[in-house]
Order: C-alpha cells, then sequence, then structure tokens
C-alpha cells in the first residue's frame, strides 16, 4: 500500500501544483478513500517540516554548476551515460521517489503530457529513482511514459547532485506499517531517498535550472522549463558535428567557474 493511495490525472489542463493541493486536502482532511489517521498525518507533516529546517536543499547544486555525470541502466538493463544525452541537446532530469508516491505519479504524468514541448525543443527527458527494474516498468506501464526511468542504486547520483536524504526512525516505521518496504522496491537497506528535484542542463555539462522540493507535496509546473529550454536553443549556437558538440562540453567542463550563473533556483519556492 502508498502512502496516501494513487492519483490518475483527469485533466492536463489544471496546473500540476493546483492538482497536488487538492489530493492533499482530501487526504490530510481524512476523507474517504484514504481515511488517514491525524497520526499518520502529523508523522509526514513533521518530518517533511525537519527535512525543510535541515536545509539539505540549499546544499544541492544550482543553476551554474556542473552537472555531474552519471551512467544508469533503463529497466531493460541498458546502459544510459548522461554525456551521450547531451549530445543530443539540453537534459532534463527528473528525481522522483518511486512509483508508490501519488505526488510523485501526478507528477510524471504531467512531465509525459509536456513532453512533446520539451522535444520541439531538442530537450531529451529522464526520470531518475531509486527504485529497481521491476518497479520502474510498472511506473512507466502505469503512468503511460514515452520516456526513461533509469536506476539509481542506494541514490548515489540523487547524492551526487546533493538531493539525497535519510528517512528520519518515525518515517521508516510509518513506512513499514504501510508496507511500503523500500529496501525490496530499491533493493538496498539504506533508507533513503531523494528530494523532489528537476534540472535543466545544457550541452555543455551546465546546469541552467534547477529547483529542488523538501516538501514532497510542491513541485513545480514542468511548463515552467520551457522558457528555459528556448532560451538554450536562442542563445547556443548549432554545432555541426557529435565531435564539435563532445569538443564544446570537454572545453567547458574545463574553463567553468562556480560563480557562473544564468538562471533562477528554488528549494520549494520560485526566484530565491
Amino acid at each position: 500500500m502508498s502512502i496516501g493511495g494513487q492519483k490518475q490525472i483527469e485533466s492536463l489542463g489544471t496546473p500540476l501544483q493546483a492538482e497536488l493541493d487538492a489530493y492533499k486536502a482530501v487526504f490530510e482532511g481524512g476523507k474517504p478513500p484514504f481515511n488517514a489517521r491525524r497520526s499518520v498525518i502529523e508523522i509526514l507533516r513533521h518530518a517533511t517540516a525537519a527535512l525543510v529546517a535541515s536545509g539539505a536543499a540549499w546544499r544541492a547544486l544550482k543553476a551554474g554548476d556542473i552537472a555531474p555525470s552519471f551512467v544508469l541502466n533503463d529497466p531493460d538493463g541498458n546502459a544510459v551515460p548522461s554525456e551521450d544525452l547531451l549530445l543530443a541537446g539540453p537534459l532534463v532530469v527528473q528525481f522522483f521517489r518511486g512509483g508508490w508516491c501519488p505526488y510523485c505519479n501526478m507528477e510524471l504524468q504531467t512531465l509525459q503530457a509536456t513532453l512533446p514541448s520539451f522535444r520541439k525543443l531538442g530537450a531529451t527527458l529522464v526520470a531518475i529513482s531509486p527504485q529497481n527494474a521491476a518497479h520502474s516498468r510498472k511506473s512507466a506501464r502505469d503512468n503511460k511514459l514515452d520516456f526513461p526511468i533509469l536506476s539509481d542504486p542506494r541514490n548515489s547520483i540523487a547524492a551526487a547532485f546533493g538531493v539525497r536524504f535519510e528517512l528520519p526512525d518515525e518515517l521508516i516505521a510509518l513506512y513499514k506499517g504501510f508496507h511500503n518496504d523500500l529496501p525490496a522496491i530499491n533493493g538496498d537497506n539504506s533508507w533513503t531517498l531523494p528530494m523532489p528535484a528537476r534540472f535543466v542542463i545544457g550541452r555543455n555539462g551546465v546546469i541552467r535550472y534547477a529547483e529542488i522540493n523538501p516538501d514532497y507535496t510542491r513541485r513545480p509546473d514542468p511548463e515552467d522549463l520551457v522558457p528555459v529550454l528556448r532560451s538554450l536553443n536562442a542563445s547556443t549556437f548549432r554545432l555541426k558535428s557529435v565531435s564539435d558538440r563532445r569538443m564544446e562540453r570537454t572545453n567547458t567542463l574545463a574553463a567553468a567557474r562556480p560563480s557562473y550563473r544564468t538562471a533562477a533556483w528554488s528549494t520549494g519556492r520560485r526566484n530565491l
């Protein structure tokens, strides 16, 4: 059983956060079909408030930082190198907690609806979670996704982006009570998760947009990325060959400076 059950977005014309807020109101109101106990709601609220107060999101990578390179497997066991994805154009990376999280599923569905706009602007979208291949296949199937979900064992890449956190004991106990067996779902006993986070990475490996949400009920609308991707298209000259693109990425990684800032970023709020 997932915390809060599952939800399919019925109207993709509604902003994502409005959908999430409506779902949250029903769940926290103790209404059917969830009938959530007040004690459960208080544990979830307390754990979220503690993560926000910890400042973990502020320590994550920001716009202007160099994105870590990664090689992760898709559900079929194929290795997917980020360097190859960046050769094709900008890369949108979505970290999510898992298919057991209804807020994540709603976000994945909205990303799928926005995918044509991303592709029109030459961008590739991948989602990353700690869950194993079988659960990634289920997430893709249940949410009717046309973009890959990559498995991040032990949240190693999430940690490299600065978005991994350890669950507190009270939340571990709650998840166990709801049979959310994260060690089985993720294939490790670490009881860690990624904070929901979204990054846009330019072809040169520089992060152009970052939003990290320590409050898992808060998610930016995917449409917010369209102006960022459009700006990347307008400001980046077209390279003639794959070898030219690889050379540009190599040169930028060698010359980039930490002070390079190109886009707003936030940790649950906008334009901070």
